[in-house]
């Protein structure tokens, strides 16, 4: 339970660093966005300063800018060709607009006034370009002494004619004189006539004399209404930039890889850890498992030895037992019941001291001695110790398949086919049949099998049956298989039962290393 819940708080401690650093990522790149977006705005203000700089070196001293040159330098903003200020196709169009929101001049491709939210939000972001708005302040051109016009347009002069030639020296333009009522004196100062938009026309000074302002001279045949109303309507407000968002874009994918990288490492550290904490605890879990285990096989071998020692103590008086019985029986005048009893006890000793030496061969530690070893020479000296048995049932035995010369202990060999051989003697009934095959798998390993024909093992069982006093046969003491299956692992082999089709069993060993 203490290791569950030490494994819960380091997951969710990486669980929590794994989230902080998903947030401080993501807010990483809304700000390098917000960056991007600020340098967009600071670009445009930047193309804002030199428009007006152009404007004010065009503005005459009336406060009037000739549209067809206003519209020659956005051509050249929109073209890029004013230095460094405009990057390549970056800004697509560009338009000067009055108070009212009307296009004056405008150059590259139209723009769509018709949300009025531009305007009033000062930019508009699209899926591919951004209009973004920024007033215009040119400052006010001097009309007279104390009086100042804001900036507006007007339309450019018309085509000269050369025959007319005005007393003044200039072509193309008829001298007018002004009418009688723009000659009369105003009252009106110079910051009102200013504030109510009366510009072009007559001011008052500080002395409180009419002074006039000059217009541009193919105006002046315009009326004074008319050319106050034209001064209002084009006068400069705002200057709307179309921009495209390229380069922003590409530092937000730029930048979007990167932080989707970091948190792709993120995440790759905060499983790993998590791994590396979860092996860590599995091999600490192992580890305590194995002191166990440790702990437990020294106890068990402690009990192995003294049981084996009981088992060894026993052996002694149940062989004067024995003995005893045999006296009484080989007695004479012993009665017949007497004799009878004493066999009964002798056989039952028997048993007794068979199972006792089973016990102690089973508990006895087994050191492997190898030695080369001719495999079917051992088969043969096995055979011939069970000769008796075979013939007592009529069984016929074969020893068929490869020579082969192995690898192993002579002694435990020999124990191990000893009860193989006497297993399957005792599972088949009269006339029945035995195999030993040799055989080569590969150039260094061999397989040796133990065939017979009689009722064969259950699948549920051939596993168990290798267990200690887990037996088939009544007369059977269930540890002849145990042996085996010790002798097998001490070597380094392996053992299994198989079904024998049509009928019986195979218990086959494997691996068994053969002599160079």
């Amino acid at each position: 339970m203490e290791m569950t819940r030490r494994s819960l708080l380091v997951y969710g401690l990486l669980a929590a660093v794994w989230v902080l650093v998903l947030g401080w990522q993501v807010e990483e790149h809304l700000r390098v966005k917000d960056a991007a977006k600020a340098d967009l705005r600071g670009r445009s203000k930047d193309i804002a300063n030199t428009l007006s700089a152009f404007i004010r070196g065009l503005r005459f001293r009336e406060g009037t800018v000739r549209s067809d040159r206003v519209e020659s330098v956005l051509n050249e903003l929109v073209n890029g060709r004013t230095n460094d200020l405009v990057r390549s196709s970056e800004l697509i169009s560009i338009a000067l607009l009055n108070p009212a929101g009307e296009k004056l001049v405008w150059a590259g491709r139209p723009i769509d006034f018709e949300h009025k939210e531009i305007l009033q939000e000062g930019e508009r972001w699209g899926r591919q370009t951004v209009t973004i708005v920024n007033p215009v302040d040119l400052g006010a051109a001097l009309a007279a002494e104390g009086a100042t016009n804001p900036t507006a347009l007007v339309p450019p002069p018309p085509p000269r004619d050369l025959s007319n030639t005005n007393r003044d020296g200039g072509r193309g333009f008829p001298r007018r004189e002004p009418p009688p009522e723009e000659a009369r004196a105003t009252n009106v100062s110079a910051g009102a006539a200013a504030n109510a938009g009366l510009l072009g026309g007559a001011a008052t000074n500080s002395a409180g004399r009419t002074m006039r302002t000059r217009r541009l001279p193919w105006l002046r045949a315009m009326p004074e209404q008319e050319y106050q109303a034209l001064l209002v309507k084009n006068a400069l407000h705002d200057l709307v930039l179309a921009m495209s968002t390229d380069s922003f874009e590409a530092v937000c994918t730029r930048d979007l890889w990167l932080r989707a990288f970091i948190i792709f490492l993120a995440t790759i550290s905060v499983l790993g850890s998590g791994l590396a904490w979860r092996s860590l605890s599995k091999t600490s879990e192992l580890q305590i498992r194995l002191i166990r285990a440790s702990e437990l096989n020294t106890h068990l071998k402690e009990m192995n030895l003294a049981a084996a020692g009981l088992a060894h103590e026993t052996r002694n008086p149940l062989n004067i037992i024995r003995g005893l019985a045999q006296m009484i029986s080989k007695q004479p005048g012993t009665p017949p019941e007497t004799q009878k009893k004493s066999r009964e006890i002798i056989d039952e000793a028997d048993k007794v001291a068979a199972q006792l030496n089973e016990f102690i061969n089973y508990s006895r530690p087994r050191e492997v001695r190898r030695s080369v070893l001719a495999l079917s020479s051992v088969v043969a000296e096995v055979v011939r110790a069970l000769n008796y048995d075979l013939d007592e049932k009529k069984i016929a035995l074969q020893i068929k398949g490869d020579v082969l010369s192995i690898e192993a202990d002579e002694q435990l060999l020999r124990q191990a086919l000893f009860n193989l051989i006497l297993n399957a003697i005792q599972a088949v009934d009269g006339n029945g049949e035995i195999q030993v095959v040799a055989e080569k798998r590969s150039p260094s390993e061999g397989v040796l099998e133990v065939r017979d024909n009689g009722p064969g093992v259950p699948q549920d069982r051939r596993t168990e049956i290798f267990k200690p006093y887990f037996t088939t046969q009544e007369k059977g003491t269930g540890l002849g298989l145990a042996v085996v299956q010790q002798v097998v692992l001490a070597h380094g082999w392996e053992v299994e039962c198989l079904a024998n089709e049509p009928q019986g069993a195979i218990f086959r060993i494997t691996h068994l290393k053969l002599a160079a």
